[in-house]
């Protein structure tokens, strides 16, 4: 995307996110649009892909903490009206009026537009990435990194504790099998510029200035297609289905992102394909739950059970395992099971954390109501004295 791209756009609308929205806000904005636009969910709808495309092209700058302040930078700077059309000179209140498209271009007048295609927008864009100012030359439009992509997939809960592998199936970007990503027709190759000569740039001479941008023959590459491939028309991308198989480790969480490098969209003149990022939704266990690497579960008990004690019989995710319950356990007290939770990466594993729930009856039989009346009479009563004293204060 070009600087004109960030004057003309209005990247938070797009997100639907106020200017000050928090890093946070963004990225929650923009996954809940990614999803409902995304192509696989709107098959054949193309203002869907056009939308997907939109809130992915505002992310990539919001989402990037530099690339946002410099996109504010330049809003900042050319959004105050003093490049309306209309507009006037300071000091100058006859003064021709003038678009900022001018610039780029657009204007509709003719005469010398020394600032027209790529120009001046590379002028900005060396400005804010710490290019070459006046004189200095524009760096080439080489190979450029494809974008990350972010998709998210749903693990069962002993699939995420012990790790699975599942097949991802994707529809992005892809590069152009036919002729590999080069953009030739089968058989020929891409040949060198002959208006930079490879380079892919040009320098013009300006009086006592010298101005360097992109080659537009060739658009910056150094490098023109005659032949174009019949597949991707000379893109050397093409949308495509693929298929991977993404392993998920033991242990991993709900809400953890897993990166996997190379794996976007591929880069544009041969760079480097972006990262793919997957994140981790974990369905819930009916019986089990996770804190860190201990797994939890409640286990209700008897009234006598807690009384007398008992050996009591558990599952474990691979098995089961016998806990002693002591006499005189109170509801609420937590007994562990060591090493049968969740593994770690050094191979030792979490704990089970078995928390006791002592179950009072709603209704018990009149031969239960006597031996409960009987063990009441031949108990001592609880200890409520320093309650007691506070009730006599209202007494």
């Amino acid at each position: 995307m070009s600087s004109k791209d960030w004057i003309e756009k209005d990247y938070y609308a797009a997100l639907g996110v106020d200017k000050s929205a928090s890093s946070d806000e963004i990225k929650k904005a923009y996954r809940k649009l990614a999803r409902e636009s995304h192509p696989d969910h709107n098959p054949g709808d193309t203002g869907a892909e056009e939308r997907f495309k939109t809130v992915s092209e505002a992310y990539a700058v919001l989402g990037d903490e530099k690339k946002r302040r410099e996109y504010d930078e330049m809003r900042s700077l050319f959004g105050s009206g003093a490049f309306r059309r209309g507009a006037r000179g300071a000091g100058q209140p006859g003064g021709m009026p003038f678009d900022v498209s001018d610039l780029f271009g657009g204007g509709a007048g003719g005469g010398d537009n020394r600032f027209s295609g790529g120009g001046f927008s590379d002028l900005f864009s060396s400005i804010f990435s710490g290019g070459g100012g006046a004189g200095g030359p524009a760096r080439p439009r080489g190979p450029a990194r494809g974008r990350d992509v972010e998709t998210e997939v749903a693990l069962d809960f002993e699939d995420a504790v012990r790790g699975v592998t599942l097949p991802l199936t994707l529809r992005a970007p892809g590069v152009c099998d036919t002729c590999h990503g080069n953009g030739a027709k089968p058989g020929t190759q891409p040949v060198a510029c002959p208006v930079c000569h490879g380079a892919g740039v040009t320098t013009r001479n300006q009086g006592s200035f010298s101005f360097s941008e992109p080659c537009r023959n060739c658009q910056g590459v150094g490098t023109i297609v005659e032949e174009k491939c019949p597949e991707c028309h000379g893109t050397g991308g093409v949308t495509k289905t693929r298929t991977l198989n993404v392993r998920f480790p033991a242990g991993v969480a709900d809400g953890q992102r897993i990166r996997l490098a190379g794996r976007g969209e591929p880069g544009e003149r041969g760079g480097p394909a972006g990262d793919l990022f997957v994140q981790v939704k974990v369905r819930p266990d009916e019986l089990f739950g996770r804190t860190g690497d201990d797994l939890t579960l409640n286990v209700p008990i008897t009234y006598a059970e807690a009384v007398l004690g008992t050996d009591l019989r558990v599952p474990t995710l691979d098995g089961t395992v016998t806990l002693r319950v002591p006499p005189g356990t109170p509801s609420g007290r937590v007994l562990r099971a060591r090493g049968k939770g969740v593994v770690r990466k050094d191979g030792r594993a979490g704990d089970l954390l078995v928390t006791l729930d002592v179950v009072v009856p709603a209704k018990v039989s009149d031969e239960a109501r006597a031996a409960l009346e009987t063990f009441a009479a031949q108990t001592p009563p609880a200890a409520r004295e320093h309650l007691d004293a506070r009730v006599r204060r209202f007494s």
